[in-house]
């Protein structure tokens, strides 16, 4: 056999393995988003796949167990208890009341198992009542030169 003949081959194979990695890559790193009064509603495929779920921390849920954190989302009345069992540390804004984004799977007994939480606090970053948002130009004075 030729020599640009087994070139060819040889980098035939190697671009044919590198597409299978990155479509089965891209294919796993997918991630759908639901509401907590979605995912009842989800069967076959869609329960296996990985899901993003969102709604705030439910005030006195969070217990810590080892090797798992377990905590109840709730978002407009409905409930959904999770389990994070990731081996991040939570976030220092991850408390009760705090906006949670949750991403795992579900489990068949109804139980979200969380490899990641994103959380934020939400009236940590809002401006207190009457005060001005930073930069905005109403309450601030400037400073004027005497010269």
């Amino acid at each position: 056999m030729r020599p640009k003949a087994k070139f060819g081959i040889g980098v035939g194979v190697i671009i044919i393995a590198l597409s299978c990695l990155a479509w089965v890559g891209a294919q796993q790193s997918k991630t759908y988003y639901h509401t907590i009064s979605e995912v009842p509603t989800l069967s076959g495929s869609a329960l296996r796949q990985r899901l993003r779920v969102g709604g705030d921390v439910q005030t006195g849920s969070i217990q810590h167990h080892s090797g798992r954190v377990d905590f109840v989302l709730v978002e407009q009345g409905k409930t959904m208890p999770v389990s994070y069992v990731g081996t991040d540390p939570l976030p220092d804004t991850f408390k009760d009341g705090a906006q949670c984004l949750v991403e795992g799977k579900v489990m068949p007994d109804g139980r979200f198992v969380a490899e990641t939480v994103q959380a934020k606090c939400a009236s940590k970053y809002e401006a207190a009542p009457g005060q001005a948002q930073p930069g905005s130009e109403s309450g601030a004075s400037s400073p004027k030169s005497n010269t």
